[in-house]
């Protein structure tokens, strides 16, 4: 620091000799080397901006200490499946943003002290993230604080296969469909990640079962049939999300789907004929033969729902535990169970269409109807098929057999209630 020179000595009676400036008292002396010192410890204050109305001091030492940001979880091997939490003590949180290696962020919010933040997302297996925490002490200074940390892969992997599929358009007894390739023990917290949007607030409810192929499967169907031109969007928010010995879901899943027009297959098994109603009114009644009765080629009762429409295909009775009753290729074929019931094209049965039920347990048709009729379905349309003879009821897990259900019955299924 540059100091201003001292002033010229006045000679006279004032003047100070060398033996009475030894005469100054040692206190006066002190006093004065302070002031001259005070410029330069000035010099080395924290160089930040304090506060408004702050002296940038704070604490019983009137220390402007800095921000401490403490980052859960740590290490290269963290476990994955939980929120992030950056903390601050001495100060707060102005922002914070977590990173992976390819710059997606992992979104979350600071709580209302200004102390914790917490990331809406989970951690998920095998990624490293980068945290930058944004702070200001208690004096206003502010701050950065960096930090990384990486999760440990995962053992092994759960995948999804649903139905249905993004941008179609179905029917009305269509449900939203999850199968899962390993088991679901956590299904409670796997149900928790699954979010149905609909253009008109339809009500809903998830419910879990076996599914035919052994696998575990979740379904969400409305309370009753949807309502013609709703818009659907399922967000399965998987990503991190530990479904127990099954393994890790390492991905999101996502769909969007339409409701087609409101369309019904009544088939009366008794009176050997099938109707198309379309918004209540009836399109076309249409003969049929359906299982035989008195065994094991008898149809299912009750609501079946169409799961596709697979063209032609060759239908061996052996892989649905017939024996040998036959071996053919069958045109216009409509699944609607697992177990294999169709509606489908039979010409061979054409003596009994409209007088019996002569098949080995599918609901068939002659050609032109059955041309006509797979051109008028889409899958998702309901066939509720009555019957005295039957099998049974279609099981939930039996295709989509849910609506077979009441209503409170199904709510039972979710792993939330």
């Amino acid at each position: 620091m540059p100091r201003t020179p001292a002033p010229a000595r006045t000679p006279g009676p004032a003047a100070r000799t060398p033996a009475r400036a030894a005469r100054i008292p040692a206190l006066v002396r002190t006093a004065v080397a302070a002031a001259l010192l005070a410029p330069l410890a000035a010099c080395s204050a924290n160089s930040g901006p304090a506060a408004a109305g702050d002296t940038g001091t704070s604490g019983k030492d009137g220390a402007d200490r800095p921000v401490t940001v403490t980052v859960t979880p740590t290490g290269r091997q963290a476990g994955a499946g939980k929120p992030v939490e950056v903390t601050a003590t001495g100060g707060r949180l102005t922002s914070v943003t977590v990173t992976d290696a390819e710059g997606r962020r992992l979104t979350g919010k600071v709580g209302p002290d200004g102390r914790t933040w917490t990331s809406d997302r989970k951690a998920v297996p095998g990624t490293a993230y980068a945290v930058t925490a944004a702070t200001r002490t208690e004096g206003g200074t502010p701050g950065t604080t960096r930090a990384s940390f990486a999760t440990a892969p995962a053992d092994k992997v759960n995948k999804v296969d649903w139905r249905p599929g993004t941008g179609t358009t179905v029917g009305i007894a269509q449900p939203i469909s999850l199968v899962f390739d390993h088991p679901v023990e956590n299904k409670a917290e796997v149900e928790r990640q699954l979010k149905v949007t609909t253009s008109n607030g339809t009500e809903g409810s998830w419910g879990w079962m076996r599914d035919w192929s052994g696998r575990d499967r979740v379904d969400w169907r409305p309370r009753s049939y949807w309502k013609p031109g709703t818009e659907v969007t399922l967000n399965a928010a998987l990503n991190g999300t530990d479904s127990g010995t099954g393994g890790w879901f390492v991905r999101d899943y996502t769909t969007t789907f339409t409701i087609g027009a409101r369309q019904v297959v009544e088939v009366d098994l008794d009176r050997h004929h099938l109707t198309l109603v379309r918004d209540g009114r009836t399109v076309r009644r249409i003969p049929v033969s359906g299982g035989t009765p008195g065994g094991d080629k008898r149809s299912w009762r009750g609501t079946a729902v169409l799961m596709a429409k697979e063209g032609t295909i060759n239908m061996n009775s052996e892989t649905v535990g017939l024996g040998d009753a036959y071996d053919k290729m069958v045109d216009y074929s409509m699944r609607l169970t697992w177990s294999g019931m169709y509606a489908h094209a039979a010409p061979w049965n054409a003596r009994w269409f409209g007088n019996a039920n002569r098949s080995s347990g599918c609901i068939g048709m002659s050609d032109a109807d059955a041309a006509w009729f797979y051109g008028q379905v889409r899958p998702g349309d309901p066939f509720e098929i009555t019957g005295e003879d039957t099998k049974g009821v279609v099981a939930p897990e039996n295709g989509f057999g849910e609506w077979n259900l009441s209503w409170t019955e199904w709510q039972q299924r979710s792993a939330l209630r």
